[in-house]
């Protein structure tokens, strides 16, 4: 396991875009940020699923990964390394912005190989659960055991992930979220991912989902392109 830093810069409007520029020195500075362990940035891309279409994809969200909660806070801190991320992004300045450390769970996939196209970038499908359930406990359990199996006998996945909350500090100076869970599931690019979501394993998912235990504020579902950066 992991701690993930969510960041999220999310223009519902569609008139927001990261600059080339902007993209640059994001990367460089993830890049550089002490105890980092893999940075993901995510870019808006398209995807068809037969059951859900939440609007536009983030114009730009990060993940960040650490082995321990404390290099996470460190690069948060009042002073940290990552308090040059608002200066780093001008192109989306005014963009919703949002902000979440979690604790990442890796689930296994029958082939982690990925095989995408020069000149392509792997696709991600995100998803979070910002409402309630009646019983949190219960809700996790039953969606940790059950709901990654089902994910994993989608066709070319490689990555399956489930990130729930923690406690944490942070200084960043964007509001804060509480989602009870994100995950996703990762693919080798866009074309993949759009035909795992039309697969007779997406009849699957949905079953599994009408047997979760009561919750409240439903799902958001995103395709983003993935590069990764490592330190």
């Amino acid at each position: 396991m992991n701690f993930a830093f969510f960041l999220t810069f999310h223009d519902a409007a569609k008139r927001a875009r990261l600059s080339d520029a902007d993209r640059q020195k994001v990367t460089s500075l993830v890049k550089a940020t002490p105890g980092l362990a893999r940075g993901l940035l995510f870019l808006p891309a398209r995807t068809h699923d037969p059951y859900a279409d939440d609007g536009a994809s983030p114009a730009l969200a990060l993940e960040l990964y650490f082995a321990d909660v404390a290099a996470l806070e460190a690069a948060l801190a009042r002073h940290g390394h990552l308090q040059a991320l608002p200066a780093a992004v001008p192109s989306l300045a005014g963009v919703a912005t949002t902000q979440q450390a979690m604790l990442a769970r890796a689930f296994p996939v029958p082939d982690a190989t990925f095989r995408t196209p020069p000149g392509d970038l792997a696709c991600t499908y995100l998803v979070h659960y910002g409402g309630q359930a009646e019983d949190l406990n219960a809700w996790l359990a039953y969606y940790i055991a059950h709901h990654p199996p089902v994910m994993a006998r989608f066709p070319g996945i490689r990555e399956i992930e489930i990130c729930t909350r923690i406690d944490w500090c942070g200084f960043l100076p964007y509001p804060r979220v509480e989602y009870m869970q994100r995950n996703k599931v990762v693919f080798d690019n866009e074309a993949a991912l759009t035909a795992a979501l039309n697969s007779p394993v997406r009849e699957e998912m949905r079953a599994d989902f009408a047997k979760f235990p009561p919750f409240s504020g439903g799902a958001a579902h995103y395709a983003v392109a993935t590069q990764t950066i490592a330190p």
